[in-house]
């Protein structure tokens, strides 16, 4: 995953780490490092007499004072031209514009302009302010889907949106087959009644995950299938509902007004919005224009595993203000992990 943007950040820690080591002098040694004379015997004289294992040991600890003892200050000028090169390259790999300039000053904001002392890894310092930035940007907004669906009155009515071909109804089997494995009871309702063959699809999901499914006939009404699916569940103490929708273009008004209806007859707990990972940008664009229309409280990213970019999960989150639920990580049930930012920033630098 994100091959891109690693070798990306990879020359931007070397140049960075290059001009560090340019600025970087010695820290004048305190008295405390410094030998002392003892009873009544001079440093040098004790130097003269000492042991050859006594005289490795003190060049060893004057040489670590040289090489690791350091101390750096910058100023703007100095790294200009390598943030224009880092919010170039974060650009170039699907980081919307604010998510870009966010990084990039928080980046300038640690290491800039303050003096800070270093070890012997110049690269480490300027990687530590990197992950922070980039993890600070993906914390913005963190869920726990499983506490969720622990805590909530049930039957807790899930509605999942998107357009055609990103993944939403392998994404609900997968969160079916999870919900199973936690001991919770599920109805899948197949409220994608526009596309053809997207009940048969998803009733072959529900029978392999073997959950219960509320289905009508092609082309009939979709906010119907919701509400008779979370009648079942209420009748029958399931846990919890997914409910498909048609995929549809944001641009399409009257799918659109169908989605708002669903949400309207049905009331969902929560509705997550699905898109492609290596959809970039694109992704993020859909994700504001879903949320104008029907507001979501979430978003799954697939395909992931797929992205050599990671534009869209750094981006997603902090620009609708809403978290990453879940991302894809492959085709089998079991391949859906529940969002970490922590993972995932370790994920773009190991």
């Amino acid at each position: 995953m994100f091959n891109k943007l690693k070798n990306k950040l990879s020359g931007f820690k070397q140049n960075f780490s290059s001009k560090i080591e340019d600025k970087a002098t010695p820290v004048e040694e305190s008295s405390s490092t410094k030998p002392e004379a003892s009873e009544g015997i001079s440093f040098q004289e004790k130097e003269a007499v000492g042991t050859k294992d006594e005289n490795k040991t003190g060049f060893a600890h004057k040489a670590k004072a040289l090489v690791f003892e350091r101390e750096f200050i910058l100023d703007e000028a100095d790294v200009e031209d390598i943030l224009w090169e880092l919010e170039m390259s974060l650009l170039e790999n699907d980081i919307a514009i604010s998510v870009s300039e966010k990084i990039v000053t928080d980046v300038k904001q640690e290491l800039v302009g303050s003096r800070k002392k270093i070890g012997g890894n110049t690269s480490k310092i300027v990687e530590d302010a990197l992950k922070k930035s980039i993890n600070d940007v993906m914390s913005a907004n963190v869920f726990d889907f499983d506490e969720f669906i622990d805590s909530h009155e049930k039957p807790v009515n899930i509605v999942f949106v998107g357009i055609n071909g990103t993944g939403k109804t392998t994404s609900i089997a997968k969160i079916a087959h999870r919900l199973k494995a936690m001991n919770k009871s599920v109805v899948i309702a197949a409220g994608d009644t526009f596309r053809a063959g997207a009940i048969d699809q998803i009733a072959v999901h529900a029978e392999r995950v073997g959950v219960k499914l509320i289905k009508h006939q092609e082309g009939g009404d979709p906010a119907a299938v919701v509400y008779d699916a979370v009648q079942y569940a209420k009748a029958h103490d399931s846990d919890v509902v997914l409910s498909d929708t048609a995929g549809r273009m944001h641009t399409n008004v009257n799918l659109m007004a169908q989605l708002q209806k669903i949400c309207r007859v049905s009331a969902p707990d929560l509705v997550l919005f699905v898109d492609e990972a290596v959809a970039g940008n694109d992704a993020v664009e859909r994700a504001e224009q879903f949320n104008e229309a029907v507001p979501v409280d979430g978003s799954i990213l697939t395909k992931t595993d797929a992205d050599s970019k990671g534009g869209a999960a750094i981006s997603i989150a902090y620009i609708t203000g809403k978290p990453i639920v879940f991302l894809g990580l492959g085709q089998e049930y079991e391949d859906l992990k529940k969002f970490d930012p922590h993972w995932f920033v370790d994920q773009i630098f190991s």
